[in-house]
Order: structure tokens, then C-alpha cells, then sequence
């Protein structure tokens, strides 16, 4: 019997690394040939005193739509039977990654790399972590758990359930985390984000799917019609990050060594958590096609979600902004070696673990 093809990612997502690369020269290329269009542009708002950037806002609603599109949250019905894995990722996604960004930002950008960075500018990349860890992974999740043979229903459920959760606790977790690092963040401007950039595409893409359903059925809309809006998605992606390195051109030819530093405590908190989820997906007997997205969903972040919520609270040439774009350089080549790990574990992870302990 041949055995099967090893998975791989599409050209563009394997890619990706490269292609914000070159996103980041283009966008730098653009702030220092063109500063009178980038300012225009970072000055533009949707609607008046939103504080939100309108090209960033159309280019983001671009990304997360399709996103939402695939939510199914009628699939919750079924987690009763199988809840282990859901509240081991929901564990680690809301409690330890982001009060553990908040730690590590801390302990490395405010005193270990203290000599490098300005006390103001630490505080800024603080928040933008904090930002991005706040945010769980959306989209690429569905790749990841792809690539370790992940159970697409579960990682459906767990993708669903983290951006209802997401409409509540993102904002209140956000407001008190940059609070303890010092950071002003301003509530109006914070639930305005939330509203926009969560609140409406997660509704704008339920009632879409839902008619869609209704008048065409599921294989139509998620062979024909979902994949329709794949190339969309990448240019808006792409035309995202060109903005945001064009706004962030002084601070990219000035601070280059800042990327390097901000890179540490997210690598960091990318093995953390995806370890510790790893581990207590075995502990508690969670089957490995389940444990492994898992994993994985406990590490990655939103950063569409990140970014456009940086460049609102804080705009598009602060710190923040920037702390969150470093965070799409970091997470594909560190996600694939999770992957990597994950699937050359299994034989371990499926060897029968110590019992779990025993329920009071």
C-alpha cells in the first residue's frame, strides 16, 4: 500500500515569512519615497474622531470576513461529550498566554533589553504583546491542524467558542493588562475596536453563512463559494502589512534591533504554551488529533485582529503597531516546527500516560 503524500502548506502560506518580508520593503520603501501619501493615509478615519484607520479598517474586514465565514457554530451542540480538549485550550488561551506576555514583556523588553530600548517605546511594544496574545488564532489554526491530522469538527468547535469568548474578555483583559504595565488604554476607543473588528465581521459572517446554507447548501458554499474569497484575502493581507511597514518606516530603519528583541518573548510564549498545552491534552487522555490543534490553538495569535486593534488605540506608527507585526514574522516558522514536533511525538503521546488525578 503507497503510503500517503506528506501534507504541505499552499504555496502562499509556505511562503509566508518571505512574503512579509517583502511586504516590509515595499511598505519601508513607500514611507521614505512617499511620507506626504503615507501621512495622508494614517490620517485617514473611519468616521469622524473613530480613531480607527479607514484603509486598515476595509483591508482587515477584507481578512476577517472569509474567516468568520467558516465558523460553523452550530457544531457546539456536540462538545458536551468531548469537553477535556475545549477547556485545556480555553485554559491556556485565556489565562496563561496572556497575563504569561504581559510576564515575559516585562521581564525582557522592560529590564533584560533595558540598555537597548527606550523605557517609553518598552511600554509601547508591552502593549502591542499583550494585544496580541489576548487574541487567539482564527484562521491559520485550520492549517495547522491540517498539517498534524487534526480533527477538523473539534478544531471547528474550539475556533468557534474562543471568538464568542472573544467578544467579552478581550477587551476587559487588554484594558487591565496594559493597566498593570503602565499604559493608558482608552475604553472608548478599545470597545469601538471590538465592535468593529470582532463584533461585526463575527455577525456580518454567521448571517452570511447562515442564508448561504439555507439557499445553496454546505457543498456550494464550501467548495465553491469559500475559496473564492482565498486570493481576496491574501491581497488584503499583503496590502495590510505594506501600510503598516509604511507607516512604521522610521521606526523600522531606526529601531531594526527593537524586531529582533520583540521576537524573544514571543518565540518564547509560542513553545510555552504549545508545550504545556501538548502536555496536558496527554495527561488527560485527549486524543492526539485533537491535542495537537489544540496545541496549537493555545500558541498562535490573531495577528489580523492584533494589528488592527494596535494601530486604533494606539496608532499606525506606535510601538504597539509594530510589536504586533513582528508577531506575523515570528509565528509561521515557529508554528511549523510545533507541527513538526507534534507529529514526530505521536507514537509518545499515544503510549498510555500516568492516570490523571482523581476528581475531588
Amino acid at each position: 500500500m503507497t503510503p500517503p503524500a506528506p501534507k504541505r502548506l499552499n504555496f502562499f502560506e509556505r511562503y509566508l515569512t518571505l512574503w512579509v518580508l517583502a511586504c516590509m520593503v515595499v511598505g519601508v520603501a513607500l514611507g521614505k519615497f512617499l511620507p506626504g501619501t503615507t501621512a495622508a493615509l494614517s490620517q485617514l478615519e473611519l468616521g469622524r474622531g473613530s480613531q480607527v484607520n479607514g484603509p486598515i479598517a476595509v483591508l482587515i474586514w477584507l481578512m476577517i470576513f472569509p474567516m468568520m465565514l467558516k465558523v460553523d457554530f452550530g457544531s457546539l451542540g456536540g462538545i458536551a461529550r468531548r469537553p477535556r480538549g475545549l477547556l485545556i485550550t480555553l485554559f491556556v488561551n485565556w489565562l496563561v498566554k496572556p497575563f504569561g506576555m504581559a510576564l515575559l514583556a516585562w521581564i525582557f523588553l522592560q529590564n533584560v533589553f533595558a540598555a537597548w530600548i527606550d523605557p517609553e517605546l518598552a511600554r509601547s511594544y508591552t502593549a502591542g504583546l499583550i494585544i496580541l496574545a489576548a487574541a487567539p488564532c482564527t484562521a491559520m489554526v485550520f492549517v495547522w491542524s491540517y498539517l498534524t491530522d487534526g480533527d477538523p469538527a473539534y478544531t471547528l468547535v474550539q475556533v468557534a467558542v474562543n471568538d464568542l469568548i472573544m467578544l467579552v474578555a478581550f477587551a476587559p483583559i487588554v484594558m487591565f493588562l496594559c493597566g498593570v504595565a503602565d499604559v493608558v488604554v482608552p475604553a472608548r476607543v478599545l470597545i469601538t475596536s471590538v465592535v468593529v473588528f470582532i463584533v461585526i465581521p463575527l455577525a456580518a459572517g454567521y448571517f452570511t453563512r447562515t442564508a448561504l446554507l439555507r439557499t445553496h447548501g454546505p457543498d456550494w458554499l464550501e467548495q465553491s463559494f469559500l475559496p473564492r474569497f482565498h486570493p481576496v484575502t491574501v491581497m488584503a493581507l499583503l496590502a495590510t502589512l505594506v501600510l503598516i511597514f509604511a507607516f512604521q518606516a522610521e521606526n523600522l530603519t531606526a529601531r531594526w534591533l527593537a524586531v529582533v528583541l520583540i521576537a524573544v518573548p514571543i518565540s518564547i510564549q509560542v513553545y510555552f504554551n504549545s508545550s504545556l498545552t501538548y502536555l496536558l491534552m496527554r495527561w488527560f487522555k485527549v486524543p492526539h488529533n485533537v491535542a495537537s490543534p489544540g496545541a496549537l490553538i493555545g500558541a498562535s495569535n490573531f495577528f489580523e485582529l492584533a494589528v488592527a486593534v494596535a494601530i486604533t488605540l494606539f496608532g499606525p506608527g506606535s510601538g504597539a503597531a509594530l510589536a504586533c507585526v513582528v508577531g506575523v514574522l515570528v509565528e509561521v516558522p515557529v508554528m511549523l516546527s510545533v507541527c513538526r514536533v507534534c507529529n514526530a511525538s505521536r507514537g509518545w503521546y499515544e503510549r498510555t500516560p500516568a492516570m490523571p488525578p482523581a476528581s475531588p
